[in-house]
């Protein structure tokens, strides 16, 4: 829980020096923040995906990992993804049967990093807020074959590091990801 702790605090600090001095924004990299979040939460670098919200257009779009930005959107309305009811509701989700849960797959298939793309089977999907209002959406999977061999199921422990992570992203979010 330490290691939380710690890049909840830089994060947080992060976050800060951005609303102190807009020059400091250029210095953030979302991909690394996102390889400290998966160290963190014990999942590989490719099974961390954040998202922003666009509400001019109404759908949300990929910040991390880097491949995705190209394949597409997801509109805010849908009703086959996690991520979209995630931004809905306002409510985190811990799915440890993801595969047998509807939901589109079309980002599934992209390879990230060179690697075989395998299946997600576990995730959390969390909003992360500014304030009240949600900006993005972390997702944290466990991939794998099978549920069985993808690594142990999510529980309470792992969405409080999320969501604790979720706080101090938003005030980073609210400032890399306006519109």
């Amino acid at each position: 829980m330490t290691t939380s702790i710690s890049l909840v605090s830089e994060l947080e600090r992060i976050a800060s020096a951005i609303e102190n001095d807009a020059d400091a924004l250029a210095s953030v990299s979302l991909t690394s923040i996102a390889h400290r979040v998966a160290k963190t939460v014990g999942v590989k670098p490719d099974e961390i995906a954040l998202m922003g919200v666009s509400v001019r257009w109404r759908h949300l779009y990929f910040l991390v990992p880097e491949p995705l930005k190209q394949v597409g959107f997801i509109p805010l309305s849908s009703t086959a993804s996690v991520a979209a009811r995630t931004a809905r509701e306002s409510r985190p989700d811990i799915i440890n049967n993801f595969a047998s849960v509807r939901h589109a797959t079309v980002f599934e298939g992209v390879k990230i990093a060179g690697e075989s793309s395998e299946l997600i089977q576990k995730m959390v999907s969390a909003p992360i807020l500014s304030g009240d209002k949600v900006v993005g959406v972390l997702q944290v999977s466990r991939k794998g074959p099978d549920a069985l061999n993808a690594g142990p199921d999510f529980d309470a422990d792992d969405l409080g590091k999320i969501l604790a992570l979720c706080k101090p992203l938003g005030r980073l979010l609210r400032h890399i990801a306006a519109e």
